[in-house]
């Protein structure tokens, strides 16, 4: 606090002098009116001494005084000592991080024989009786999150179909522009007669569009403003005081035109023999590129600016026609003779100029190495293919649109300017059985139907600079929440040591996977008990599987029914009394515990119980629609459970047969037995009869004969 604040907060109750300035914990001034005060301890015992006048102050700083969470907005309602904050933070409820971990997954190239079509194919069908493999289990969940946010329209706008609601609101947008264009014309009419009241027009359409005149005013001022110094700038250069060149090109136009009127007048006359007036020769004056001599008309009569930016727009065409040297020194590209005028009909009927000689430099621009083609019209049964190979699938088709702009950086079949004179035009198009789509059509609305199929590849690959969430539509996000103390667990557990070796390391394929063996064992397990990894599609997230010996016998299930007393009966568990099972559920990690909440109510009135010491608050947005202000958004803060397994600390080998043992029994490793003896190089007739050329065993054994 400021010494002024200070001064007005004392002058406005006592005026002090002495307190505003003592700062001594042993004061002993003598109690006077409006000089000093008494000096007292907190009542909060904090062990602080201060004048009585400043307890509001100290207030503001003791450690004893209890506040709200730094977190209160996001939902934790706890209040503490002031002193107590920073420790709380660690194990506060409302402290959530959300997981930011991205990785890449491609589609699958069907052309490359390399790609493990035949293993993805085997393996969707194997998945329900053998289980799946986690690398799949994770490509699937991709591949469904992939498919909810490509949408169609974006690479078929051709095929969308034109909603009632797109034109009607198209129909009130032209109603509103009309009416905002006759009340504009109002408020001028007004404003000139000198009204100055401030109007905001409201128009009867939906949503409800008003117009603020005092923008609408200060944009017009600002047009004005610049209307005004374009036209001021534009009668300095035509006053001749100011841009002399101006009065003396006006001068050589006139005498220009006064020697070409005086010509078409002899000629009239009869003086000449022509009947008809040939054109003025103006290949001398122009400031075309191609035109002999336009540098120097350029210095001439542009400024030393005018003639830069002119360089600096047109210098590749002024090297390619000669005009000013190139940096290395390589023939003219473009060589004109006589310009012969053509007349443009449409857009399709120019001709390329028969003085137009195209010297080349880059071999894309070569006529010769262009395919040949011929203009010819025909029609798709002339390509000989049945009907049901015009249909395309939606799938396949819009996962390769969309890695064309990811990878190629855009759209397949986008036209492409060569030069000035060719553009290659692409053209692409798509029969789909769903066509014509809405607007808002997604891909897994389309393939709803469909049998599911694998279409992305089992890798994934890390995020790099160039393709990241905002700019690749191929690219993943963890993006669960959980507690600050567990994120560190989380992220060590999920993404280093299970994601990051699912290529090989942490599960391991069968060798021959790439002929279609989907056969697959995970190498490692927790070390402190006997679990086995495993991903839940519907949580999106790995879990701890225990592999426990069942305990329980039909006989304690019969006798917890006759104590229950219900036919149906229900779990051993919940036989037991509810301070026991609130102690059992003391040892469950977050994710069982948001598992077991959804059992029974009687389950999660117990879950419940653990909520302020392993919960987690954090905020649900939702949309609620008013009368007036049309709609808004409210956040509820809603406990609930993170999707955090048992920490490892470390992973152990498991106790399984080595990949070794399965190449023994696997299908696909098929051994070629050859009974036929197949000669060695060495044991070629040819080679025997040559001296130049000598087996080993004759080798060593001359040498042994001369030792």
């Amino acid at each position: 606090m400021s010494y002024q604040s200070r001064r007005s907060r004392a002058s406005r109750e006592q005026q002090h002098v002495h307190c505003d300035s003592c700062y001594n914990r042993r004061c002993r001034a003598r109690v006077q009116a409006s000089v000093c005060c008494a000096v007292t301890p907190c009542r909060l015992h904090c062990g602080a001494l201060f004048h009585q006048c400043k307890e509001e102050e100290h207030l503001l700083l003791c450690p004893n005084v209890r506040v709200p969470c730094l977190n209160a907005g996001y939902g934790c309602q706890l209040h503490m000592p002031r002193s107590s904050r920073a420790a709380h933070l660690q194990v506060c409820s409302a402290s959530v991080v959300c997981c930011s971990m991205e990785w890449l997954r491609w589609p699958t190239d069907e052309t490359n024989p390399h790609n493990n079509i035949v293993l993805k194919e085997n393996a969707m069908k194997e998945r329900e009786e053998k289980g799946e493999a986690l690398d799949l289990a994770m490509a699937l969940v991709d591949q469904s999150d992939l498919y909810d946010r490509l949408k169609m329209k974006p690479l078929y706008p051709e095929l969308m179909e034109e909603e009632e609601e797109e034109i009607m609101e198209d129909e009130e947008d032209k109603k509103a522009e009309e009416a905002l264009v006759a009340d504009t014309n109002n408020n001028e009419e007004s404003a000139a007669a000198g009204e100055s009241e401030k109007r905001v027009v409201e128009y009867t359409v939906s949503p409800p569009f008003t117009l603020n005149l005092k923008n609408y005013n200060l944009c017009e001022m600002m047009f004005g403003m610049e209307k005004g110094a374009c036209t001021v700038a534009q009668a300095e250069h035509n006053d001749p005081k100011q841009n002399p060149q101006n009065d003396e090109r006006a001068k050589a136009q006139k005498q220009q035109g006064g020697a070409s009127q005086k010509t078409c007048a002899d000629q009239k006359d009869g003086k000449t023999p022509d009947a008809n007036c040939p054109p003025p020769d103006t290949s001398k004056t122009g400031h075309a590129p191609w035109q002999e001599g336009v540098l120097d008309r350029l210095g001439r009569d542009l400024t030393p600016q005018e003639y830069n930016m002119y360089v600096v727009h047109h210098g590749r065409m002024l090297v390619s026609f000669g005009q000013i040297p190139a940096c290395t020194p390589r023939e003219k590209d473009f060589v004109y003779g006589s310009l012969e005028p053509i007349p443009v009909q449409t857009l399709r009927s120019f001709k390329v100029p028969d003085s137009y000689h195209y010297r080349r430099r880059v071999h894309l621009y070569d006529l010769a190495a262009r395919a040949q083609s011929e203009p010819r019209s025909v029609d798709t049964s002339d390509l000989g293919a049945s009907e049901e190979d015009w249909y395309s699938d939606e799938a396949e088709a819009t996962l390769l649109g969309y890695a064309e702009e990811a990878v190629m950086g855009h759209k397949i079949s986008e036209s492409k300017a060569a030069d000035g004179l060719y553009v290659d035009l692409g053209t692409q198009t798509h029969s789909f059985r769903t066509a014509p789509f809405k607007a808002k059509t997604t891909l897994a609305e389309v393939t709803v139907d469909r049998p599911l199929k694998l279409r992305l590849e089992l890798q994934a690959e890390s995020v790099n600079s160039r393709h990241n969430r905002a700019s690749c539509a191929f690219t993943f996000i963890c993006g669960h929440a959980f507690l600050r103390r567990e994120f560190a667990t989380h992220f060590r557990n999920v993404h280093c040591d299970i994601q990051a070796g699912l290529n090989g390391w942490f599960e391991q394929r069968c060798p021959l996977a790439y002929l279609g063996c989907t056969y697959s064992q995970r190498r490692f397990h927790p070390s402190t008990q006997k679990a086995i990894v495993s991903y839940n599609l519907q949580l999106k997230t790995f879990n701890l599987c225990p592999t426990l010996v069942a305990s329980a016998k039909s006989s304690d299930s019969a006798t917890c029914q006759k104590k229950r007393g219900s036919p149906g009966g229900e779990d051993p568990l919940s036989c037991l009394p509810y301070e026991v099972l609130c102690h059992m559920a003391s040892f469950l990690d977050s994710l069982s515990l948001s598992q077991l909440a959804l059992v029974s109510k009687l389950m999660r009135q117990v879950c419940s119980s653990q909520l302020q010491e392993r919960g987690m608050v954090t905020l649900r947005w939702e949309r609620e629609s008013c009368s007036r202000r049309g709609s808004k958004w409210k956040a509820t803060p809603v406990w609930e459970f993170s999707y955090l397994f048992s920490p490892v600390d470390s992973w152990h080998m498991s106790d399984i047969p080595p990949i070794s043992a399965h190449l023994k029994v696997c299908p696909y490793y098929e051994t070629s037995l050859h009974s036929k003896r197949v000669p060695l190089p060495s044991m070629n007739e040819k080679q025997e009869s040559s001296e130049e050329r000598i087996s080993l065993v004759k080798h060593f054994t001359g040498n042994r004969g001369k030792q």
